[in-house]
């Protein structure tokens, strides 16, 4: 139909997705999947009604105040909009919506993983073995941290966190959270609640971080909060790499403050930080924590349902 809504993919979502996107939109797809330029994205705005960015592209002030008139809707194919200055997009009258509930127990896998990895040494583990250098063993080969029975402190206890916190609890963890507000008892899952970053620190045999990057969570793990953790522990961050003080982390880790870290996301996106490499006390991923085939799809198909509904004429659910 002549009258579809025109939609731009700026990267490539899941086959799914694109299928129901065609039924109801002219869809016009990035068919070379590569990260979209400012100048790429304003000239794509006079093109479309709607977009589906995701946090690769970056809609600042300057961005946003160049764009034409026509794009009305940014339905986003994440949870987190850090990418987006939501004041400008709200001056300009263009919608923004986002993903929520849909990846979390996929995040929080990715976070038991990460926390498993460095603790029990698995970069180095899978290096010994893969090279062909496993030829010895003793009771003191390989000994990592026990997570079961450990405490495990949260950093935000959103959807993510609350994810993360129910499956700990199935390795016997003393959860303790931070969190802009104490939830109500029964999405606690037993754990105890603080009421500042300084008094949960102390109680981070593992540290796993699910806030939103906001000027006031930048470098929330920094030389100073580093400090008033354990000794020997360990942290887990698949949230943002903007929460964490990367050369203060790598101090920590030479230092032995911090035993460990499980990383899935980092400050340069694409390539993470090269200097992290010669710590093999550090399990990386490249940002994978929502790469389920049936995460994305949901992740689509939300999205989806929110454009759906802002061109029906009604609130879409995500409306940010």
């Amino acid at each position: 139909m002549a009258d579809k809504p025109v939609l731009w993919l700026p990267r490539r979502v899941s086959d799914a997705t694109i299928a129901r996107a065609r039924e109801s939109y002219e869809v016009i797809l990035n068919e070379a999947d590569d990260v979209s330029t400012a100048d790429e994205i304003v000239a794509m705005s006079a093109r479309v009604d709607a977009m589906m960015p995701c946090h690769s592209e970056i809609f600042s002030a300057d961005v946003v105040s160049r764009l034409d008139p026509r794009l009305k809707i940014l339905a986003n194919h994440s949870v987190g909009v850090d990418h987006c200055d939501l004041a400008a997009l709200k001056a300009r009258g263009i919608a923004v919506t986002n993903t929520p509930d849909v990846l979390s127990d996929a995040t929080a896998e990715i976070a038991m993983l990460l926390m498993l990895g460095a603790a029990r040494r698995a970069v180095e583990g899978d290096r010994i073995v893969r090279s062909g250098a496993w030829d010895f063993w003793s009771p003191s080969f390989m000994v990592g941290k026990q997570v079961s029975g450990a405490r495990l402190a949260i950093v935000g206890m959103g959807r993510v966190g609350q994810a993360f916190a129910k499956k700990a609890r199935g390795f016997d963890m003393e959860i303790h959270y931070y969190n802009r507000q104490r939830l109500a008892e029964d999405r606690e899952f037993g754990a105890t609640y603080h009421s500042s970053l300084e008094s949960l620190l102390p109680n981070g045999d593992f540290l796993s971080l699910h806030c939103p990057a906001t000027p006031e969570t930048k470098n929330l793990l920094n030389a100073d909060s580093l400090k008033l953790l354990p000794a020997g522990c360990v942290i887990v961050n698949t949230a943002r790499g903007a929460l964490v003080d990367e050369a203060a982390l790598i101090t920590a880790l030479r230092s032995g403050q911090v035993a460990a870290a499980g990383l899935d996301c980092f400050v340069k996106e694409p390539g993470g930080n090269p200097a992290f490499a010669d710590f093999e006390t550090v399990f990386m991923l490249p940002h994978i924590g929502s790469a389920t085939v049936r995460t994305r799809d949901a992740m689509g198909f939300r999205a989806l349902d929110n454009l759906d509904a802002f061109f029906a004429g009604r609130t879409p659910k995500d409306l940010l």
